[in-house]
């Protein structure tokens, strides 16, 4: 019997997606996640139950600030890989919440990367964030870029984990590598984020919420295309790398906003607002060394995921529960 995959943040929106894909290719998947209240924990409990129906799925309700939660975690099974996406997420929030950000994502990070060494994990994903890249004015964004200068804590967090998974490969000869997400979108979406949140109010005939002027653009990314990308790190060359997952287009807040009143049959109902604290203006993924290195291909631009995202909202997301309103997106 092969090696499990071991996956922190496995009830989330994106976690869910790739324990599913390793699941259906016949792989063994050890979950994990503490269910933080970010938004209504029922949503996780579906995305949980729906994978418990594979027999390969094992979970276990944990917290990765937790050693003693940690050591229990999959009987002391050698992971065939840990992929790492367990985090507090969102921008927004984050400028309110720092301390707890850091703690989660910093803190939390050094207890997977301590317990991914100890496991003897010959290959380690963590999920960072486009969100690195800062105000950077240069585009397409490149892995080469300085990232220095994040303008929120979430940012900050995400630049600190990428700089820790550096050192333990430094340090202990572990093969790692950093994903850099670029605007997370598809069914299952969490739902304060904005592709979802829009649909929800749209239908429900509300008003939406356009923070700044609407030429603020997105490089929003697929969900199936960001799961080929995960499979594909497994194969990333030894040694510490980072890739950016993005589709590597960029469309406005007002074009976003124009595709779903199309997708959705209703006109919008604006409600402007002054731009956000830690919101940046552009993001724009440089994805050729993703390409080059893990084969990554993404296939979905926009316009035909926006239509898919509406349908799946129609047919299930409105029966979700509603959120914990605390904002921010990823």
């Amino acid at each position: 019997m092969s090696n499990p995959f071991f996956l922190t943040g496995a009830a989330g929106f994106i976690g869910s997606h790739v324990a599913r894909a390793l699941l259906q290719r016949g792989d063994r998947v050890f979950g994990l996640d503490n269910f933080d209240p970010f938004y209504d924990r029922a949503i996780k409990e579906r995305n949980v139950a729906g994978l418990l129906k594979y027999p390969g799925f094992r979970f276990l309700e944990g917290d990765i600030r937790d050693a003693a939660a940690l050591s229990g975690w999959g009987t002391g099974e050698t992971p065939a890989a840990l992929i790492h996406l367990a985090a507090k997420a969102g921008v927004r929030p984050s400028v309110a919440d720092p301390a707890g950000y850091a703690d989660v994502n910093v803190i939390g990070t050094v207890q997977v990367l301590s317990w991914a060494r100890d496991r003897s994990a010959p290959r380690v994903l963590f999920a960072s964030s486009s969100s690195v890249y800062g105000g950077n004015t240069k585009v397409p964004f490149s892995e080469d870029d300085f990232v220095d200068h994040p303008v929120s804590p979430y940012a900050a967090t995400k630049k600190a984990g990428e700089l820790l998974c550096h050192t333990w490969a430094h340090l202990y000869g572990m093969n790692i590598v950093s994903l850099r997400f670029f605007t997370v979108y598809g069914p299952g979406q969490r739902p304060e984020m904005a592709i979802h949140k829009f649909t929800r109010r749209l239908l429900e005939g509300r008003e939406i919420e356009i923070y700044g002027d609407g030429t603020t653009r997105r490089d929003y990314t697929y969900i199936d295309d960001i799961v080929s990308g995960v499979l594909g790190a497994l194969s990333a060359p030894h040694g510490y790398r980072v890739y950016n997952l993005g589709e590597s287009a960029t469309i406005s807040l007002a074009d976003l906003v124009a595709l779903l009143e199309r997708a959705t049959g209703v006109r919008a109902k604006r409600k402007v607002l002054p731009p956000q604290p830690g919101d940046v203006p552009l993001t724009f993924a440089d994805i050729s060394r993703a390409r080059a290195e893990i084969g990554y291909d993404p296939k979905t631009p926009i316009e035909e995921g926006i239509k898919r995202f509406v349908q799946w909202y129609r047919d299930l997301g409105a029966i979700q529960p509603m959120e914990t309103l605390q904002g921010g997106k990823r």
